[in-house]
């Protein structure tokens, strides 16, 4: 029997991190009731969008050597895409959050990153651009002339 445990070093102390807020996070919503919201799914969107970028970086440089376990890697990358999909679809159907008073938020026009609603459309729109870079064939010469 082979030992599949995987070492405790610091090799990716910021993964970890990231993965031990989730963990947290979700055992602190499980006692919640209250709903999800804009900005919880805007967070969401932009943890699984970064996965999505790790993802297609680590199918990309494990293919070459090790094929199927970048056909699973590829795969990942593509579902981790439709998950983000599937929250930035949530995100436009869930109502936006009144705003009042002189609250800087309430003027995207002063915000140096944009209106904070078009930031999950804009990392929706980089991801859905790097899956159509994978998954569909590019015709990168010139057409071949049409014989009659």
């Amino acid at each position: 029997m082979t030992n599949t445990t995987i070492p405790s070093g610091d090799a990716h102390p910021y993964l970890r991190a990231a993965t031990a807020g989730i963990r947290h996070h979700t055992r602190q919503a499980a006692w919640s009731t209250t709903t999800a919201d804009r900005v919880h799914l805007d967070v969401l969107h932009s943890h699984l969008t970064g996965l999505h970028l790790l993802m297609d970086h680590l199918a990309d440089t494990t293919r070459p050597q090790h094929p199927a376990a970048g056909r699973h890697l590829a795969s990942a990358h593509l579902r981790l895409w439709q998950a983000a999909t599937s929250l930035h679809d949530a995100f436009h159907t869930l109502p936006a959050a009144e705003r009042t008073g002189a609250d800087p938020v309430c003027r995207p026009d002063v915000l140096p990153e944009g209106p904070p609603v078009l930031t999950i459309c804009q990392r929706q729109l980089a991801s859905g651009h790097a899956i159509r870079r994978k998954t569909t064939p590019a015709d990168h010469g010139p057409r071949p002339a049409r014989t009659a």
